[in-house]
């Protein structure tokens, strides 16, 4: 969790690049962004407590990030391997 002016921002892996949600707390109208369309959709909520109506959305963001790690060194194997191959 990372504290901005603006916002509170939630990562995976302390990565910038892997925002889970966005907590918009400073201002009368609070707010919640989540990242799971791809794009940040900020959404009003009128306490805290309504972030666990969005509980699935953050699993799924967080499992598309999770996906992404673990998938990625072994495409990177795997395109590697090919290529070796067509070089024979």
């Amino acid at each position: 969790m990372r504290d901005q002016k603006s916002y509170c921002g939630i990562l995976i892996d302390d990565n910038n690049r892997k925002p889970l949600a966005r907590l918009h707390l400073n201002r009368s109208v609070k707010y919640i962004s989540l990242f799971d369309t791809g794009s940040e959709e900020k959404i009003a909520i009128d306490s805290l407590d309504r972030i666990y109506d969005y509980a699935a959305r953050l699993r799924t963001t967080a499992e598309k990030y999770t996906t992404e790690t673990t998938t990625a060194p072994l495409n990177a194997v795997l395109q590697e391997s090919n290529l070796a191959n067509q070089a024979e």
